[in-house]
């Protein structure tokens, strides 16, 4: 099964809020495909009979029979019956008179399509069609708003697709192919890989909440940079879970790809520096530092990861070469607020969406996209190791509107 075909069966499959939306608001203001049906007249509805005046019966006087005499008529003469041969021929010499006047090869006149036949399948019925005026406008601006666009990209986007079209007539399908062509334009400038460098090993710094995903997003990539001939190391820099160390350990073996740990609440630098040089001496290609993700306390957050950048800057100035920030969908509008957060507290170089098959909400990466231009390079619509793919706009956004074919 293709990623594609995934994404469209898994994402929003909880409650397809913008397609389901859409399809509302053309119908609500919508004028439907006229029903020959209504309009016919009923003529013994419209054309009353008309009323007839009672004429009077005439009154007339009865007049006497007179007795006349019955006629004495002579019987008259028949002629005689012609002979069998005569009655032969006169029927033959009919029949063939009758035949001439007749068509040898009749020929069926040809049907006039009816009322019911021009109703049943050989005219198309219409699609509902509504005028995008101002009312529509603005419910459009509360759909998009209510699937976490943000307002301002959804004023934006509002307005893009009313150029061109206001005042004019439109279906629901045109209205989906406008905003995912829309989406897709927003989409474009954001949608790229994560860069590989020459520099061995490359540092791939993993930032973003518990619970966002780094974990299965960390495994997942270790497994796609190894399918491509990539070697790669894991560094579980989460030190403070245990629970996050094992499903990494978990996900290593998946892969194949070794995992360095350390004792539970060890320092995170620590662990980073000696990942850093194993992987160094091992000839590896990509180095993968999973971190903590507690924004209860960011000033403690941010002391952690500013130290991890600079321990591991004693090995490689020029560490960490991507700083991945990892985002939960299901989150909504917080995922807006937490890419706030990690651009301040590390240097975000790209983002990776998670968890899509599991919320009705995914227009916040379409805000994300819009307000800060970072890269995304990934989403993830499951749980299973090849449930990770390249971020297309297009298909993306034919999935977000509902879009088919």
């Amino acid at each position: 099964m293709s990623f594609f075909k995934k994404l469209k069966e898994r994402m929003f499959r909880s409650s397809d809020k913008i397609g389901e939306g859409l399809d509302a608001l053309v119908a609500e203001g919508a004028e439907g495909p006229k029903d020959p049906l209504r309009e016919l007249p009923d003529p013994v509805r419209e054309l009353p009979e008309p009323a007839l005046p009672e004429l009077p019966e005439p009154d007339l006087p009865e007049l006497p029979q007179p007795d006349l005499p019955e006629p004495d008529l002579p019987e008259p003469d028949l002629p005689e019956d012609p002979a069998p041969t005569d009655r032969r021929t006169a029927t033959q010499v009919s029949a063939t008179r009758l035949s001439a006047t007749q068509d040898p090869d009749p020929q069926p006149e040809p049907a006039t399509p009816g009322l019911l036949g021009r109703l049943f399948g050989r005219t198309p019925v219409e699609e509902p069609r509504r005028v995008l005026d101002d009312a529509m406008l603005e419910s459009l601006e509360e759909l998009l708003i209510q699937a976490d666009m943000g307002v301002d990209t959804a004023v934006r986007v509002t307005a893009n697709i009313a150029e061109g079209r206001f005042g004019r007539k439109i279906s629901t399908r045109e209205l989906r192919a406008a905003l995912a062509a829309e989406v897709t334009r927003i989409m474009e400038p954001v949608a790229r890989p994560m860069p590989l460098y020459p520099q061995k090993p490359q540092v791939v710094l993993v930032v973003g909440v518990n619970g966002s995903g780094k974990t299965t997003t960390i495994g997942k990539l270790a497994s796609q940079f190894k399918a491509a001939g990539k070697t790669v190391v894991i560094a579980a820099g989460d030190t403070f879970r245990a629970a996050a160390v094992e499903q990494l350990q978990i996900w290593g073996q998946r892969a194949g790809v070794p995992v360095l740990t350390a004792p539970e609440g060890s320092d995170p630098a620590s662990l980073a520096f000696e990942a850093l040089t194993k992987a160094r001496a091992d000839g590896a290609d990509l180095l993968m530092i999973d971190t903590a993700g507690r924004l209860q306390n960011r000033q403690d957050l941010m002391e952690e990861l500013a130290k991890i950048v600079r321990v591991i800057r004693k090995v490689d100035p020029s560490a960490p070469h991507n700083t991945l920030l990892v985002l939960d969908a299901t989150t909504g509008q917080n995922a807006v607020a937490q890419v706030d957060i990690f651009r301040k507290i590390a240097d975000v170089s790209g983002l990776v969406m998670t968890k899509l098959d599991g919320t009705a909400k995914g227009g916040v990466l379409v805000a994300l996209a819009d307000r800060f231009g970072l890269p995304i390079h990934a989403i993830g619509v499951g749980e299973q190791i090849d449930d990770l793919a390249p971020f297309d706009p297009e298909e993306f956004a034919r999935a977000l509107v509902g879009l088919e074919g």
